[in-house]
């Protein structure tokens, strides 16, 4: 497998299109040894994420990291921002960000970061200027804003309503669905606007290269048309100030909701469709839907995502901070190549992939949310982080990094390879799905379905086609066998005028051969491949 795969010279673009490892810094990697990962951590571990060197193969190959909230904060998820304008000093200074960012440059790694706007903690300023006043405040009075304007910041109201908290001493309520310490935010006030915009600017100033946005469908709960309008004006400023900034927003809803909220502009939304234990990734890797059906709705969500952007970004991932890791989600002891399979077809979507810090050596951790966010596996106690407090003890199924890393069959080298296909293969990312005459005319010796057409059981087989024609030497036909046996596919049914295809790339998750023999092409179970 890897002989194959290396035998091709990454291609790599500069543009959006990137593989993002998201890190939730509190669990990473400790510098100081307080037992708390911090910025200077993730520093020291870029040339793991990526060394910026094609001619090695000892790193992972991300082009692009995902940071989770780093602003000053009174919890260890840090949702709950206390001054936008500092590190919090867990994490480091101001210097290390700034560090980190001209590093990962170095790499070519691009670095977005968790902006908070739905709501801020309590011990904000805007809030604590806004909780003194109405405490001052006659009961009977209307607060006047030109003596405080930070009223007008939250969403204050006399009337208890679902998701409201009275604040204490007055007989206000104010809104905070999440947490009565995550006071919301009111995103329709230009004040508030203009607050957030300055932040942003701060931050690209910086040398930040984009956003991710928590929670947008909360903006203006259960306003979808309010929401899309927030999304507008923040990406349409963000732009003006940096044309080439990535937004990608979290929408939790299913592509038939969130597809409107492309609409906005931004660049990216997350995939919630093909996400977690009953996402249509698992149900793959699991047997309980089919390959056919992990590529078909990948043609279903193009199409929808694009009718409202025609610059829209698919955002896929399998897992993130708020759900169990992927790892718990195939028991026994015939596991391993279902978890390696599924980050595998992560790996295959088009638009940006995102890998959860952990995922690649299989950690594990399900149950409450300190469960999820637990200490990298790194296997050393050097830069070992404690994990959050009231973090239940884990007992991991897979080795640490320092075992993973010398087993060629291990999970941690399977998804380095499929990134390393990403990085080789521009359709992977960028190309639009194609099942064309000519692959509906294939069939193959499918188990479950013998003599069914290719795009009916577990073998499927599909094109990537970039979208414009002079890069057409870059389109590939992918081949993935999702059963439990080995399939047998007669590649020379394709009936595609003077082709003649070879194998370019390949993922073999039970360590079966991939071969392509006088046409037939042979895929073991759960094996991919890439031809031209």
């Amino acid at each position: 497998m890897k002989a194959v795969n290396s035998a091709n010279e990454l291609k790599m673009i500069d543009d959006k299109y990137r593989t993002f490892y998201e890190i939730f810094p509190y669990s990473f990697y400790d510098t100081d040894g307080d037992g708390i990962g911090d910025l200077k951590g993730i520093c020291e571990k870029l040339d793991y994420i990526n060394d910026g060197n094609p001619e090695t193969d000892s790193d992972l190959g991300f082009t692009g990291i995902w940071l989770m909230p780093v602003n000053t904060s009174k919890t260890y998820h840090k949702y709950d921002v206390v001054d936008y304008y500092e590190i919090d000093p867990e994490y480091g200074s101001m210097e290390d960000f700034e560090l980190l960012i001209e590093e990962a440059h170095k790499r070519g790694i691009k670095v977005i970061m968790d902006f908070v706007i739905n709501h801020t903690s309590s011990e904000h300023e805007w809030f604590k200027e806004a909780e003194s006043y109405l405490k001052g405040l006659d009961k009977e009075a209307e607060p006047d804003l030109e003596k405080c304007p930070y009223v007008a910041y939250y969403n204050f109201s006399r009337t208890n309503s679902t998701g409201c908290t009275l604040l204490s001493g007055t007989n206000w309520y104010y809104e905070c669905p999440f947490w009565s310490e995550m006071p919301d935010l009111n995103l329709e006030n230009e004040a508030v606007r203009a607050e957030i915009e300055k932040i942003a600017k701060f931050y690209l100033d910086k040398g930040i290269d984009g956003f991710r946005l928590d929670a947008v469908k909360e903006y203006v709960s259960g306003n979808d048309e309010k929401n899309i309008e927030i999304l507008k004006w923040f990406n349409d400023y963000v732009k003006s100030v940096s044309p080439e900034a990535y937004i990608v927003g979290e929408c939790w809803l299913s592509s038939s909701t969130y597809a409107k909220y492309y609409g906005s502009g931004i660049d990216s939304l997350f995939d919630f469709d093909f996400a977690d234990k009953s996402g249509i990734i698992a149900s793959v890797a699991k047997g309980t839907q089919t390959a056919s059906n992990y590529v078909k709705s990948q043609m279903t969500l193009e199409d929808s995502i694009r009718s409202y952007s025609e610059s829209a970004i698919d955002a896929p991932f399998y897992t993130n901070h708020d759900m169990g890791r992927s790892a718990g989600y195939f028991p026994g002891d015939d596991a391993l190549p279902k978890v390696k399979f599924a980050q595998g077809l992560n790996l295959l979507m088009s638009g940006n992939a995102f890998v959860y810090y952990g995922e690649e050596i299989g950690m594990k951790g399900t149950g409450i949310d300190e469960n999820k966010r637990g200490p990298m596996q790194w296997g050393t106690d050097e830069g070992m982080c404690k994990g959050p407090s009231g973090m239940e003890d884990i007992k991991q199924k897979y080795p640490d990094l320092s075992v993973q890393e010398k087993d060629e069959g291990s999970i941690y080298n399977y998804v380095k390879e499929a990134i390393r296909l990403r990085n080789t293969f521009p359709a992977l990312s960028r190309g639009k799905i194609s099942i064309e005459e000519d692959i509906i005319a294939l069939y193959a010796s499918d188990t479950d379905k013998p003599g069914e057409e290719i795009t009916d059981g577990n073998v499927i087989a599909y094109y990537k086609k970039m979208e414009d024609e002079k890069d057409s030497a870059d389109d590939i036909l992918i081949v993935i066998n999702s059963g439990k046996a080995a399939a047998e596919i007669d590649i020379s049914m394709i009936d595609n005028v003077g082709m003649v295809y070879s194998i370019k790339g390949m993922l073999s998750a039970d360590g079966g051969e991939i071969t392509l023999e006088n046409g037939i092409l042979r895929l073991p179970a759960y094996g991919i491949a890439l031809l031209q």
